[in-house]
């Protein structure tokens, strides 16, 4: 039987999805009358009892919907030698759901994963990315009980764990549907995968925040599961002779699909472990949770995690449509910002300990990350090795129109030389003496100069060496700008996110700024930055009717004293923090009164900057 067409796959996805939508409200009313409930507790994030055996809903639609689908469509291709794969994952599912009832220790849980996925490997399910059958063995089993219990530690904030396995399965379904000759068995995958999407997307009706239902360790550890084995049999084998370019699309494009799970599990653990806690040990210390400390709201927190799993899809669909010299580019410029945006989060403090550098308890690791991560100069000297590798080599991709060709070995012979008359400008105009996070456009200057002098004097060593014969001034003037970008960007990164992100504190008073002037954002830096004050600011108050309705670092300013009952009783105010440089403590006095006035307790301050 040939290839089923599009709306075929959409009505499996439209029949699971109509199956899931109806069936997790009942399943949630058995949780809740048979007591199977998540209780509020510290190191959750839920804060009500809540109905735990959504993952019942996901498995037994998935498979209703997938049974059919696969009698329809043709047995003997579409069903019979996917059983053994869908009864792993009846195991996976069994085992999780005697977790959720039982509560199985983090050892024998695993044990169970492994010798399911050991079964799996027995059918001839593996990864084909060496030439080592053994190897590939090795890698398969790490890879499905990896991802499996990725997907079980990113299930800690409504609709997370589910949104991801969603946007993941999407993206490999288009994937595979846009190139059906990278994998063997593309018709067989998309059904399991629309059956397995529906499935996901009725839950997650329910399990959005504010979540009804959570799918428990069933339902994570079987969306991992599948996920896992659905990315394993789409991608192709290492094909011989293809070199490093096939392999690295081969490897990439899974991990790029699952990218945010793989993150997130390594960044906790990594954390985890430079604090002396347990992997398996539950906490607030996820992304989730960091971009929730930063700020954001739950439900942002969750939907910029479903942005860069959609980010990592679409690179992952890219691979294939560009050449390996872009691709590489995009991935590259990718990482980086992933990378400075984790150090960002993993700056937030989750844990009691003041800082790394203040534990007194040093492991094997910790020394060596607490210089690159806090001292930053063997960072930096390593991040701009990446950058001037990425900037020439786009250089070259644009001078030459995507493709290098005999202008490769013109890029690697010029490389070093680059690299290090660039390092060595650096050093020279003090680039490195900078603080990161206190970097500002002034440095700019300090870049410009180091940039230009590693742009020019490559081309001087260049035509002394070789006379500048084959090589272009018009890659080293396009170097030149995209080295600025890439420089500036990361040593402004910090400043940058500090200044995007609102650092609200959910639990602390409401508190209104009166004088939107420097002093006033003085108060608002001390209040977004200083937890231990309690305080969240709601916006300014100015007696200018200028600025009035306009916004000053994202708050807005709401007018004079005519507007202040009316804000007071709004925003729920309890504390007003006077801010002006003359007259503040007249000022205050007037607040005071029409306060009392008014009939409501606010409290308010007086900002004083006291040098002695």
């Amino acid at each position: 039987m040939g290839q089923m067409p599009l709306y075929y796959f959409l009505f499996v996805f439209g029949a699971g999805f109509a199956l899931s939508a109806a069936l997790t409200p009942v399943v949630r009313r058995l949780a809740m009358k048979t007591g199977q409930v998540a209780a509020p507790r510290a190191g959750r994030w839920h804060k009500k009892d809540t109905a735990v055996l959504g993952g019942v809903s996901i498995f037994c639609v998935t498979m209703t919907v997938w049974l059919a689908g696969a009698g329809y469509s043709g047995w003997i291709t579409y069903g019979h030698p996917y059983l053994p794969l869908m009864a792993c994952a009846g195991g996976v599912f069994g085992l999780g759901l005697a977790d959720d009832i039982f509560n199985i220790s983090p050892q024998h849980k695993l044990a169970g994963q492994i010798v399911i996925t050991s079964v799996l490997m027995f059918f001839g399910f593996r990864l084909g990315w060496t030439d080592s059958e053994t190897i590939n063995l090795l890698l398969s089993i790490l890879w499905v009980v990896g991802i499996t219990n990725a997907f079980n530690l990113l299930d800690n904030m409504d609709g997370l764990s589910a949104g991801i396995a969603f946007i993941a399965g999407a993206f490999l379904f288009l994937f595979i549907y846009l190139n059906p000759g990278y994998s063997g068995f593309s018709g067989p995958v998309l059904l399991m995968s629309a059956a397995y999407l529906g499935a996901i997307l009725g839950f997650l009706i329910y399990n959005f925040n504010p979540a009804s239902i959570f799918m428990g360790d069933a339902g994570s550890l079987f969306i991992g599961f599948m996920l896992a084995s659905l990315t394993m049999i789409g991608s192709p084998p290492q094909q011989a002779g293809r070199g490093y370019v096939n392999l690295l699309s081969v490897i990439a494009i899974p991990i790029l699909l699952l990218f945010i799970p793989i993150l997130d599990t390594g960044f906790v653990s990594l954390m985890r472990k430079l604090f002396h806690r347990r992997i398996s040990q539950g906490g607030r210390d996820h992304s989730s949770h960091r971009l929730v400390a930063v700020g954001f709201s739950e439900r942002r927190a969750v939907l910029i995690l479903y942005v860069f799993s959609i980010l990592s899809g679409l690179i992952a669909l890219s691979i294939i449509r560009f050449g390996a010299g872009v691709s590489l580019v995009i991935i590259a410029l990718y990482l980086l910002f992933i990378l400075f945006f984790w150090i960002y989060l993993a700056k937030v403090r989750v844990y009691p300990e003041e800082t790394m550098a203040s534990d007194g308890k040093t492991g094997v690791f910790t020394p060596v990350l607490i210089k690159i991560t806090y001292r930053r100069r063997l960072f930096e000297v390593l991040l701009d090795l990446v950058l001037i590798t990425v900037a020439y080599y786009t250089a070259y991709l644009l001078r030459c129109e995507g493709d290098l060709g005999l202008n490769f070995d013109f890029f690697l012979k010029s490389l070093p030389i680059v690299i290090a008359c660039q390092i060595l400008a650096f050093y020279v105009f003090a680039v490195y003496r900078g603080v990161w996070e206190k970097t500002s456009l002034r440095d700019l200057v300090g870049y410009i100069k180091a940039i230009t002098a590693g742009s020019i004097v490559p081309m001087l060593i260049l035509l002394f060496a070789y006379r500048f014969y084959s090589f272009s001034r018009a890659v080293f003037v396009i170097y030149w700008g995209l080295m600025l970008i890439l420089v500036s960007l990361s040593r402004l990164s910090f400043r940058l996110l500090d200044e995007g992100v609102r650092k609200t504190n959910p639990e602390g008073q409401p508190v209104l700024i009166y004088g939107a002037g420097l002093g006033g954002q003085m108060a608002l830096r001390e209040i977004e930055t200083n937890r231990e004050l309690g305080l969240t600011a709601v916006g300014f108050m100015d007696d200018n009717p200028g600025i009035k309705r306009r916004k000053i670092r994202g708050y807005p300013v709401f007018g004079g004293e005519e507007d202040l009952e009316k804000i007071v009783k709004k925003y729920l105010v309890k504390q007003i923090i006077v801010s002006f440089k003359e007259d503040s403590h007249k000022k205050k006095k007037v607040l005071t009164t029409l306060c009392r006035d008014m009939g409501v307790q606010v409290d308010v301050k007086e900002m004083k900057l006291v040098i002695s």
